[in-house]
């Protein structure tokens, strides 16, 4: 005969494996390569802005116009959305974005070295974001609103239709990259000495105002999604 506690157990076992895997939401494991990436993005407004012609843009996807308030509106339409999917969704939507200011950049252009070890810090955070997780995380369904977004980032070039296509400044996409870094990774960048929501649109805007109030305007930037 079975004893109880050992049905008991049974129960709770098959319980642990029907259940969905919870991973903590950033791994201390990543905090090193995204600050080394983040120091190399405090020099963004010297290689990604300077060194470009005034009101220069590349053509990108909408959805990788990736700003705070992307991440806001997501978190409306999806009620309970894991912070490891935005995570995933934040990694596959700046390698594009990356790869697109590369391919615009001739060989001797000044801002070509920094932007290939931008990106090549970038992999090596993905790298170590991938290993930190188990295989099956990545394997789970997204949610649909994600699915959707993620399906149009992988499109081929010529599938997609000319009204998904943007235009937008260096600068401002290596910015939202930045700021939205930090929103989704803010354990790797919180102060012990004050607590600040990296997730708030202002906080992106605070330290800039006096710094810009003695430079030219940014280019406008497009419409969000």
């Amino acid at each position: 005969m079975v004893q109880p506690s050992l049905c008991f157990l049974g129960g709770l076992l098959g319980l642990f494996l029907m259940a969905p895997i919870v991973v903590a939401s950033t791994p201390a494991s990543m905090c090193t390569p995204l600050k080394t990436l983040n120091d190399s993005l405090s020099h963004r407004r010297r290689y990604m802005k300077h060194n470009f012609p005034i009101n220069y843009s590349i053509r990108v996807h909408h959805e990788e116009i990736f700003k705070l308030s992307n991440i806001s509106k997501m978190k409306l339409k999806v009620e309970g959305l894991d912070e490891l999917v935005l995570q995933r969704l934040w990694f596959q939507v700046n390698q594009g974005v990356l790869k697109k200011i590369i391919r615009v950049l001739p060989e001797r252009h000044p801002s070509r070295p920094y932007t290939a070890e931008l990106e090549r810090r970038f992999r090596d955070a993905e790298g170590v974001f991938v290993h930190s997780h188990p295989a099956e995380v990545f394997q789970q369904e997204l949610p649909e609103t994600i699915q959707d977004i993620w399906d149009q980032l992988t499109e081929e070039p010529d599938r997609v239709p000319e009204s998904s296509w943007r235009f937008a400044s260096p600068k401002s996409l290596v910015d939202n990259l930045c700021h939205t870094m930090y929103c989704l990774f803010w354990e790797c960048f919180s102060s012990t000495e004050a607590s600040q929501d990296y997730c708030e649109v202002s906080h992106s805007k605070k330290g800039r105002k006096t710094l810009n109030q003695k430079v030219e305007m940014e280019p406008t930037e497009p419409t969000e999604w």
